[in-house]
């Protein structure tokens, strides 16, 4: 008996020392409240809120988040946060506030189009400033990781949001973030954080229709951006670096798509090319329930290219659409029909109103042709609109339309649409396209 005793009381000990060490260790590793709180303290002089004034009624117009990466004022924001100023630096002007209530003048040094980056100088000296992650930039963060998002949310003040790591977007084309976290307007340009305050990424954007989906810049774009700016003293003309940035990406973009090819998948009695490049969205539609009962059916799919760039708040282009519509008449008959098809068949470029500023008037030409020799490829009857970009030479925005011609009471209707393309990547692009179009056997 007395041996179980000591036994017990030896084992009571231990447990005793166990829980100890347990509340020692629960104290020494900080959660996330502890984290967070300690990102933040040290945060607010490095953060900024970037303002869009009217120049002359001295105004803001636009507001951003922005954060300091070197103790002689240079700051990252949003390449969409300062757009009016590159386009138009004779109407707009820049200004920071910092987190103490002191403002200045911004002086907009560069721009990365295609990240949605920009770089700016303050007047600002021997400042603390935010550093990069070396893990973030060599792509080894770990999904699941926790991450803090700081920026000024519709102008309520400096906050500090939580969130998780997911690794890049799939099917996108420009490297994007995803993180689970609330972004709200005001936030874009501020940085994302790790657990050690050092940045991984850079606030751009959030999934209207969704719950805590939002977007991030990854942060060797930013980093890249500012030895850029080291390397150049002065300013390029921002407006003909956007132009030249745009052209190249568009470029890019349109070799990629070549490159990647097309497969064939089959609707209705024919054979329809869809891309196989990883970064487009496809689905499908049908009106078989719709009411009334309609006098022609209509099976779709339709491909979107996530390629969208922002240019100006009433521009953004670099979107790829494939669409094929299978159409079979339920009781029109064949004049019917055909008005129907030319109905369906309608270009669908923008144009007029405010965006004739950024675009010249369209125009289309309409030819019956044959893409490659009967009988797999059907006789076609083709619609090709074009549409130049004033501000930008040598892109155009092409919608390129076929419908098949074989058959009084069935069509397919096929449509590509590309936006900031090169005359001669939308013909070739196009002549891939139509020749792809055939008849099953």
């Amino acid at each position: 008996m007395a041996a179980s005793v000591s036994y017990v009381v030896r084992l009571l000990r231990l447990l005793t020392a166990i829980a100890a060490l347990g509340g020692a260790a629960a104290q020494a590793a900080p959660g996330p409240a502890s984290v967070a709180e300690g990102i933040y303290a040290s945060a607010p002089p490095r953060l900024l809120q970037i303002r869009t004034l009217v120049a002359d009624a001295g105004r803001q117009i636009s507001i951003g988040s922005g954060f300091l990466v070197s103790a002689d004022g240079l700051a990252i924001t949003n390449y969409h946060v300062v757009s009016q100023v590159a386009l138009e630096p004779k109407t707009y002007r820049l200004e920071y506030v910092a987190a103490d209530g002191s403002h200045g003048d911004v002086s907009l040094l560069g721009v990365d189009l295609p990240n949605d980056l920009a770089i700016v100088r303050l007047d600002k000296h021997d400042a603390p400033f935010f550093t990069f992650d070396k893990t973030a930039m060599e792509g080894g963060l770990p999904k699941g990781e926790r991450l803090y998002s700081m920026g000024n949310p519709l102008d309520l003040g400096f906050t500090i949001i939580e969130g998780t790591y997911n690794g890049l977007v799939e099917h996108s084309y420009n490297d994007r973030v995803h993180l689970s976290g609330a972004l709200n307007p005001g936030m874009s340009g501020g940085p994302t954080v790790n657990g050690e305050g050092l940045v991984v990424g850079i606030n751009v954007a959030t999934r209207r229709g969704g719950q805590l989906v939002s977007f991030l810049v990854p942060a060797r774009f930013a980093a890249a951006l500012l030895q850029s700016a080291r390397e150049h003293e002065t300013a390029p003309d921002l407006r003909a670096e956007i132009a030249r940035q745009l052209t190249a990406w568009g470029a890019a973009l349109y070799k990629s798509l070549g490159e990647e090819g097309f497969r064939s998948t089959v609707l209705g009695p024919y054979r329809t090319p869809e891309t196989i490049a990883p970064w487009f969205n496809c689905w499908a539609n049908t009106n078989a329930g719709a009411t009334p009962k309609p006098r022609a059916n209509i099976n779709s799919t339709n491909c979107s290219s996530d390629t969208g760039l922002y240019v100006a708040s009433d521009l953004n282009t670099g979107a790829i659409q494939i669409n094929h519509s299978y159409v079979k008449t339920v009781d029109l008959n064949q004049f019917q029909f055909a008005t129907y098809l030319t109905q369906l068949s309608q270009p669908r470029l923008v144009g007029g109103g405010p965006y004739r500023k950024w675009y010249t008037p369209e125009r289309c030409h309409e030819d019956f042709v044959s893409a490659a020799p009967a009988p797999d490829h059907p006789p076609l009857r083709v619609i090709w609109c074009a549409q130049a970009y004033r501000e930008f030479e040598g892109l155009y925005d092409v919608a390129l339309i076929a419908v098949t011609q074989d058959h009084s009471s069935e069509a397919l209707v096929s449509r590509l649409s590309l936006q900031a393309v090169g005359y001669d990547d939308a013909i070739a692009l196009g002549r891939r396209f139509l020749e792809a179009v055939q008849i099953t056997k």
